[in-house]
Parts: C-alpha cells; sequence; structure tokens
C-alpha cells in the first residue's frame, strides 16, 4: 500500500514566536509567572487567619503583604458553590487574567469564592456570567491597588 501524503497545515507554525502583546500592554504585564501564583496550603492557611478585606455578591478577599517585589494570587472556588467544573475554570481564568492586568502593591490576594454562583439549572458558562465575575474581581483588586497608594 503506499504512503498517503499528509496535507500541508493551514495554521503558520512558529515555535520560537512569542504571541504578541495587545497595544499598550508591556511584557511584564502580558506575562502570570509561577512567582505570581500562590500555590502551598501553608500559604494559603496564612492569609485566611486575617479576616477577610473586601467583599462582593460572590467574592471574598483576604490580603496580607509579603516580603516579595510582586503581587501573588491565590483563587479558591469550592465545588458545591459552583457545581460545575466548567464555572469554576471561568471564575479562576478571569482571576487571573484581572490581576495579571492590574498592578498591585507586594501582596498576597487570595480571592475566594464565598456565595452561589449558578445553579445546575442555568447554563455553566455565559457572557453574562463572565461579565458579573470580572466585575466583581476587578472592583475586589481595585480596592487593594486604592489602598496600596495610600500606604507608604
Amino acid at each position: 500500500m503506499p504512503a498517503v501524503q499528509k496535507a500541508a497545515s493551514v495554521w503558520p507554525y512558529k515555535p520560537d514566536a512569542a504571541p504578541a502583546a495587545p497595544a499598550g500592554v508591556t511584557a511584564n504585564q502580558q506575562a502570570y509567572t509561577r512567582a505570581q501564583r500562590i500555590l502551598k496550603a501553608d500559604e494559603f492557611s496564612s492569609a485566611f487567619r486575617f479576616r477577610p478585606v473586601f467583599k462582593t455578591r460572590n467574592f471574598t478577599l483576604y490580603a496580607r503583604h509579603n516580603d516579595m517585589s510582586q503581587a501573588r494570587l491565590g483563587v479558591v472556588a469550592a465545588k458545591r458553590l459552583a457545581p460545575r467544573a466548567v464555572t469554576r475554570n471561568l471564575i479562576k481564568r478571569v482571576a487571573r487574567e484581572v490581576f495579571r492586568q492590574s498592578d498591585l502593591p507586594a501582596l498576597d490576594c487570595i480571592i475566594r469564592l464565598s456565595g452561589p454562583v449558578n445553579t445546575k439549572a442555568e447554563p455553566a458558562a455565559t457572557a453574562v456570567l463572565k461579565k458579573q465575575v470580572r466585575l466583581q474581581i476587578v472592583a475586589l483588586l481595585a480596592s487593594q491597588r486604592a489602598t496600596g497608594e495610600k500606604s507608604p
């Protein structure tokens, strides 16, 4: 049986080319590195020992100053408050995107889902849900940007 040749891909593949940043965004704002993530359980629990800094309808923000040169983010989305993985992943994705674009002082910020976002009867992820989540997370992080500017 003769060998069948594969068709050429229509998508140009450039492994060395980094994705271009949108206009007005620097490379530092574009990246969300491992150093900017809160990963360990003891880091989460140390931030939870403090009382909540700011609350919205569905989210609670815990924040504390860190000894690093940059802010770090942790996101907690409980299954009982967002029953579908699609919804929990949307929350985490939006939180990371808003955090990446915000200019925060050296803080450890933990965004915790504190109220039900949607039920199983509603669609898992919609444009309306994404907009509501984004507005609440922007409000949470903006509260810390404002307090960071006031402190020396």
